[in-house]
């Protein structure tokens, strides 16, 4: 059986926290903007720090498990 839980995390979190496709944080004017497909490099920081987190949590304390097959 395949656990296919720690890659769907990570797609639906990754695809959610790429930088200004959702929410920036942050912005460049403002401290949060909100889908203006534009990024920096402390955008980019900021969001994979909170990627990380995210993933930790959801995969080591919490467990998420999707078995196939």
């Amino acid at each position: 059986m395949a656990d296919w839980g720690p890659v769907v995390i990570a797609v639906v979190l990754f695809i959610l926290l790429s930088p200004g496709l959702l929410f920036q944080l942050p912005g460049k004017m403002k401290v949060v903007e909100f889908g203006n497909m534009q990024t920096s490099g402390a955008s980019i920081l900021v969001h994979t720090i909170i990627f990380f987190c995210l993933i930790t949590i959801f995969l080591i304390a919490v467990g998420v498990h999707i078995y196939t097959g």
